[in-house]
């Protein structure tokens, strides 16, 4: 897989069409984001042609630029998908009374440990 091939993808998962709305929006975004972090004169243009896969090439400041956007992407999706459970523990505490009974507290604990699985030290024997 060439570079051009392997960013386009990740400018695509960094700024998705689904969240922006359109191709569009998205490519504005991803020029904003990644004009702020490169000094080179990053043009919307320039945004475009890695966004189609038509890029010659990739600089290492675009390449950074984009695995940073793909990081702050994937911190804000668990920030939402964080705040989405929590107002839904909510309804259904409201709903169900059987919903803050001990299996579900064991259940949610559990649940809340599983953010840590990639963390140093996780898994590891003695």
């Amino acid at each position: 897989m060439s570079d051009t091939a392997f960013y386009q993808g990740m400018m695509r998962d960094a700024f998705p069409t689904r969240r922006y709305g359109s191709a569009k929006a998205a490519l504005y975004e991803a020029h904003r984001f990644i004009s702020r972090r490169v000094s080179k004169d990053f043009t919307p243009r320039r945004a475009r042609s890695i966004w189609e896969g038509t890029a010659a090439r990739i600089d290492a400041e675009e390449a950074d630029a984009l695995r940073a956007a793909e990081i702050e992407g994937a911190r804000r999706e668990y920030k939402e998908l964080q705040d989405r459970l929590a107002f839904l523990e909510t309804s259904l505490a409201m709903a169900d009374e059987a919903f803050h009974g001990p299996q579900m507290a064991t259940h949610r604990a559990f649940a809340r440990g599983l953010g840590g699985v990639d963390s140093p030290g996780v898994g590891k024997d003695g």
